[in-house]
């Protein structure tokens, strides 16, 4: 049950670390998983209602702080303030109520991290087998951090990573040696 006292903490604390690439740990942000079949008219409906839409296959749509990701044929991952994920939950449940989904909150078992400036694309190509010259924006990856799950996705400059909260210690350490100033990729 929903505690409005409730105080959210991050992972790390905002954790940040700098090399020739910025990593920083961000957050609290609400995340809510939900799972259903991404063609049903309410869930369309309903997103729009929060000013989003059903994103295509491996992409991500963003607008006015709140984001929802394709994370699998059937399923979403919201991203809005952490304040708003119990109202938006219940929302959820009335719209989708006549038909087969279901809708969890995530947000305090996710960690995000913000890796930011020029070579930023350097940190997560050494870490994840993704080429990164073909990621186009809007683009939502979900893959590995080294040994861990991840889902990243290009933005503003930099690049938003999600893992689960029981890693962040890990993946902060991997992005601030893969960012250590003078670990910068050589390319030929």
């Amino acid at each position: 049950m929903y505690n409005p006292s409730h105080v959210p903490i991050s992972a790390l604390n905002g954790q940040s670390f700098d090399g020739f690439a910025k990593i920083r740990e961000i957050g609290p942000l609400g995340m809510i998983t939900l799972r259903c079949d991404l063609s049903e008219k309410p869930l369309a409906a309903i997103l729009k209602k929060l000013g989003l839409s059903v994103p295509a296959a491996r992409r991500i749509v963003h607008k006015d702080g709140r984001s929802v990701g394709w994370m699998s044929p059937d399923e979403l991952l919201i991203i809005l303030p952490y304040g708003e994920v119990a109202q938006t939950l219940e929302t959820l449940r009335n719209a989708l109520a006549k038909v087969h989904f279901l809708a969890a909150d995530v947000s305090d078992a996710r960690a995000v991290f913000r890796i930011e400036g020029s070579k930023a694309d350097q940190v997560l190509a050494k870490l994840c087998p993704v080429d990164l010259a073909r990621l186009e924006p809007g683009e939502l990856r979900r893959t590995r951090a080294a040994q861990v799950a991840a889902a990243f996705w290009a933005d503003d400059g930099g690049f938003t990573l999600v893992s689960f909260r029981s890693v962040a210690g890990y993946v902060m350490g991997i992005l601030s040696v893969s960012a250590a100033k003078g670990a910068e990729l050589t390319l030929a």
